[in-house]
């Protein structure tokens, strides 16, 4: 796995742990300035943060709606909730580490 490739899977699964931190739910520019806050500032926007909840979408972790037409909104799925806590594996998730 490259560099970007490893980073790109970290920001996922801190998405995911964003997620639940947070009740489950959490919209683009909520999880955007999450990841910024946890030192994500290299090419994470917007449009990256939806590219990045497609693909968790895609693997069944998250679920999407759009509020307004506009802004995108997640909400955690069970298997989503799994991978954040290690239980299961997701091929472009990194896992987590023991003990956070």
């Amino acid at each position: 796995m490259s560099y970007k490739e490893q980073v790109t899977a970290d920001r996922r699964l801190s998405i995911l742990e964003l997620l639940m931190q947070d009740g489950g739910m959490g919209n683009e520019r909520v999880l955007e300035t999450g990841l910024t806050s946890l030192g994500h500032r290299v090419g994470v926007d917007r449009a990256y943060v939806r590219e990045q909840m497609k693909f968790l979408e895609t693997a069944g972790c998250v679920t999407i709606d759009l509020f307004r037409d506009k802004v995108m909104v997640a909400s955690i799925t069970e298997r989503g909730a799994k991978v954040s806590k290690g239980f299961i594996t997701v091929d472009g998730v990194t896992q987590p580490t023991p003990g956070g």
